[in-house]
Order: structure tokens, then C-alpha cells, then sequence
């Protein structure tokens, strides 16, 4: 169950992308980073969508998953893998009314008198005493803003037409450090920057302080799917995450009650 905390922490942090389903190539005559900058300025409009995730994460290693998230109200659902843990099998997390539950599967059933999940409502401690807090507070943001983080890169640069998915879209890199991302936070509304500062602060938690990135953006100016890599202290952190299904609805429902074990009970327990 602490792996399992832990790579839902991991797994809120990557929840990123502006993302997109259209079709066809870009405009041939948009700069590389006018084209950065429309598919950023595109990332506050979705509020809904579907991903998978493939990479390596710092501490855990490689993972890969499935996931689809509301933003509006937030609302998360995930299946994630640790391919280099045999042992670890399938962690399912579930965000939904301000409460994170993790499904720890037949090895948690058997400790917890039948009950596979374990829920923590996020409403009612605070983040000193709550281990899934950083995995809730970056479930209720709007993963959007960390591949806008591009369009503050100085070096953006067209790698050339690539299908995704069957989609047609324009493949862009580009490299920046945290400070200068930091930067180019300026001049942007509040509740923008405000949701980027947020990302930037945990990738600067991991130790990390500069993103090398890949975008690919589809004919409607979103973006389709995203790359980011940069060295943490506990390793590489290299994810690519691909998106499908926007803004179409998503729901999320809790787990039965009579599989739920509340944690906050069972600490009340413990005290006792």
C-alpha cells in the first residue's frame, strides 16, 4: 500500500497535456513557436479527456497506465503498472468528491476484513498528517499546464509531419530550465499561472531543474501527445503521454462502501 501511495503521488504529477483529437496538419505557415503558443493558449478550454502513459518515473522506474480525468469537478480515474516491480501488480486509484481511494487488491482485502480499497477523504486533515495530500492536491489540478511549458522554451523547433493515433500532426522540441519557465510565467492571467506555478513546484520538489520536451500537435492547434524528460535526484524522469477523448464526458464513481476501508477510521483505531 506505500508503493502504492507513492506512485499515485508520481502518477498526479504527470497528469499532463493540452489535449486534442482533430485532424490533419497544422497551418504550414505558423512559426514553430506561434504554433507552441496557440495549442498552450488552447489547454484552459478542456475540461475532460482520456490518456495513456508510458515511461519511467524517478524512484519507481518504468510504468505505464490508462486514465481518464474530469477537471470539471475534478475527478481522476487510474490503472497504473510498475513494470519493474514482478511483484507490485496493478495499482487502481480513484479521485471523486474530494476523497482518494487505492485499491490494494486481494493482499489488502485479507488485512482489512474483506475490504480491497482504502479511501482517505482529502476534506478532513490537513497535508501534515495526510499521505495521499500531494496525490490529491495534483489530481484537483488541471494537468493542462505542464505541457504548456513549451511555449516558454526559447529554442522551439519543428521536427517535421508524424501521425499519432491515426491523427496527422506537427512534431515540435524544445528545452528550458524551471527558472526560465518560471519566467515566462509573466504577463500570463492569474489562474494560468497560478495552476503552471503549481506544476513547476513539484518537478523542483524531484530535484529537477530543466525539461527537455516534445510536442505533437494535431490540425485543430491541441496538442495530441506529449514527452517530457529531465534527472531528478532519485533518478530519470522520461514520460510520454497520449490523449484521446477530450472534453467528452467523464465519471467517476467511489468504490461499494463495503469494500472501503476509511483510513482515517482505522488511524482513529490506532490512537485508541
Amino acid at each position: 500500500m506505500k508503493r502504492a501511495v507513492s506512485t499515485a503521488a508520481l502518477a498526479g504529477l504527470l497528469l499532463a497535456g493540452a489535449v486534442g483529437c482533430g485532424k490533419g496538419e497544422q497551418s504550414p505557415d505558423l512559426e514553430p513557436a506561434a504554433a507552441v503558443a496557440r495549442a498552450a493558449k488552447n489547454a484552459d478550454a478542456v475540461t475532460s479527456f482520456r490518456y495513456r502513459l508510458d515511461g519511467r518515473v524517478p524512484g519507481e522506474g518504468r510504468v505505464r497506465g490508462e486514465a481518464a480525468m474530469s477537471t470539471k469537478p475534478p475527478a481522476l480515474s487510474m490503472k497504473i503498472t510498475p513494470e519493474d516491480q514482478a511483484d507490485a501488480g496493478q495499482v487502481e486509484i480513484r479521485f471523486v468528491d474530494k476523497a482518494m481511494y487505492i485499491n490494494g487488491g486481494a493482499e489488502a482485502a485479507g488485512e482489512m476484513d474483506g475490504k480491497s480499497w482504502i479511501k482517505f477523504d482529502m476534506s478532513k486533515a490537513g497535508k501534515e498528517a495526510n499521505p495521499l495530500a500531494g496525490a490529491g492536491a495534483t489530481a484537483e489540478q488541471n494537468p493542462a499546464a505542464q505541457s504548456t511549458f513549451l511555449a516558454g522554451a526559447d529554442d522551439v523547433r519543428e521536427v517535421g509531419a508524424e501521425t499519432v493515433d491515426g491523427v496527422k500532426t506537427t512534431h515540435y522540441q524544445g528545452t528550458a530550465t524551471l527558472d526560465a519557465l518560471e519566467k515566462s510565467l509573466k504577463g500570463t492571467d492569474k489562474a494560468s499561472r497560478d495552476k503552471r506555478q503549481k506544476s513547476l513546484d513539484e518537478f523542483e520538489k524531484l530535484g529537477i531543474d530543466k525539461l527537455s520536451m516534445d510536442l505533437w500537435v494535431d490540425g485543430e492547434d491541441h496538442t495530441k501527445r506529449f514527452r517530457m524528460r529531465g534527472d531528478a535526484d532519485k533518478g530519470p524522469l522520461d514520460m510520454t503521454i497520449t490523449f484521446y477523448d477530450v472534453n467528452k464526458p467523464v465519471t467517476v464513481t467511489a468504490p461499494p462502501a463495503k469494500d472501503v476501508a476509511d483510513l482515517a477510521e482505522m488511524m482513529k483505531g490506532v490512537q485508541g
